[in-house]
């Protein structure tokens, strides 16, 4: 589909999501304030960052890698920000979050008025954008990430299946979870499209690991794993653990690297002080992604064992530096990992994950190659979000309401 270039400055676009980087978690939500500004450069974009309130009861705490909120005053480069916060109860609003995150994000959308709003997670912030947008008669587009779209609790599926249905149109980051948007919540295949993630190419290259091991202290004759993500026990940090500590017995070499935060971490610390292998784990924290982008220089592998994924943004930057990838064969992983970039393993199993990050490390991989075949940018995902923005625009009938409607 071709854009008008004047018509791309004058569409105003309202981005919803609870997903972004926070000062303790750099790497949370990196892919969609890429996405964000990129797609600034082409349209008048506000991004609307909610964050539910939660009252201080002892005993009582939100589930939430979300540790602390930020300011009014918080900015991201690059982008037009507007944090808020609305009410919540830990445990027990979950049903009710939708309808009250509604509530807040109306008169901020009223002010802006933005020609389409664009939520990235689909409930309960997905669900809030549907509702403000339908009493403000404006088309909205739903972006599923990955774990948002693999729910499996009563309550929050029923109310993902109704976000989903009753989207103008909804948007995956890789064919498997369009596939699971069409058959496990019934959206019409003609309004799900896909759109891969980039990268920075500018910060993911191949680069020298002698220099970048130099730079970080890392020995010369180390062969080191590297994991980049959130602390949280769904992305396999413990089998990676189990995994590093069998290879760390039998191979003096093996170094482990964990770069990122979240509610693990001090566990984490714990379980690797009381292995006896403190020396050998470098935990560096979170990272902007020029660091993060030594740090896979640095690799022998990168190692990616998640329960569920989306489209591990990861794997493509991983490779993009010339580093082989381990992950587990969830989401789209098996759309970017093949025979000369990496290997696939089931998820939850520690051991198959050992003998894979072993095998990796033991081969010899075309890096040249590998980092040759990852050249999506972020100005082509802008292109890709517009165009689907544009083509729901074209289409939209205030009429289309009642979709909602009979979603519920």
């Amino acid at each position: 589909m071709t854009i008008d270039a004047s018509a791309r400055r004058s569409r105003r676009i309202a981005i919803v999501t609870p997903i972004l980087p926070v000062p303790h978690d750099l790497t949370r939500g990196r892919y969609i304030h890429e996405t964000a500004r990129a797609l600034s450069r082409l349209a008048t974009t506000r991004v609307f960052f909610p964050q539910v309130k939660y009252p201080r009861i002892r005993g009582l705490a939100p589930r939430s890698f979300l540790q602390g909120h930020v300011g009014d005053d918080y900015r991201l480069d690059g982008i037009d920000l507007e944090p808020y916060t609305y009410p919540g109860l830990p445990g027990l609003s979950r049903a009710s979050n939708g309808m009250v995150g509604a509530w807040a994000l109306t008169p901020r959308l009223r002010a802006f008025a933005p020609d389409v709003v664009l939520a990235y997670w689909v409930y309960p912030d997905g669900h809030a954008a549907l509702m403000a947008s339908r009493r403000l008669g404006l088309p909205c587009i739903i972006g599923a990430r990955g774990s948002d779209i693999h729910v499996r609790s009563g309550i929050s599926r029923r109310l993902t299946r109704r976000a989903l249905l009753g989207a103008d149109a909804v948007l995956t980051v890789s064919e498997a979870m369009r596939r699971a948007a069409i058959g496990d919540y019934g959206v019409e295949p003609a309004r799900v499209r896909t759109i891969v993630n980039g990268i920075d190419t500018a910060v993911f290259h191949r680069r020298d690991r002698g220099r970048m091991r130099d730079l970080l202290g890392i020995a010369a004759q180390a062969k080191l794993v590297t994991y980049v993500g959130r602390f949280v026990e769904a992305k396999g940090m413990h089998e990676l653990l189990a995994a590093f500590a069998a290879l760390a017995a039998r191979d003096p070499d093996v170094a482990l690297a964990l770069v990122g935060d979240g509610v693990m971490r001090s566990q984490l610390a714990a379980m690797v002080e009381s292995a006896g292998l403190a020396h050998r784990v470098h935990m560096p924290g979170g990272l902007e992604p020029a660091q993060v982008a030594e740090w896979i220089a640095a690799s022998n592998v990168l190692a990616l064992p998640s329960w569920s994924e989306g489209y591990p943004n990861v794997v493509v930057e991983a490779v993009a530096c010339g580093c082989p990838v381990v992950a587990s064969d969830v989401g789209g992983a098996r759309e970017i990992i093949h025979a000369g970039n990496g290997l696939l393993v089931p998820a939850r199993d520690a051991a198959a994950l050992e003998h894979a990050l072993e095998e990796a490390m033991a081969r010899t991989w075309d890096a040249a190659a590998m980092s040759a075949a990852c050249s999506r940018g972020w100005d082509a995902v802008a292109i890709d979000t517009l165009a689907a923005c544009e083509h729901v625009l074209a289409q939209w009938r205030p009429a289309a309401v009642t979709r909602a409607a009979s979603a519920a």
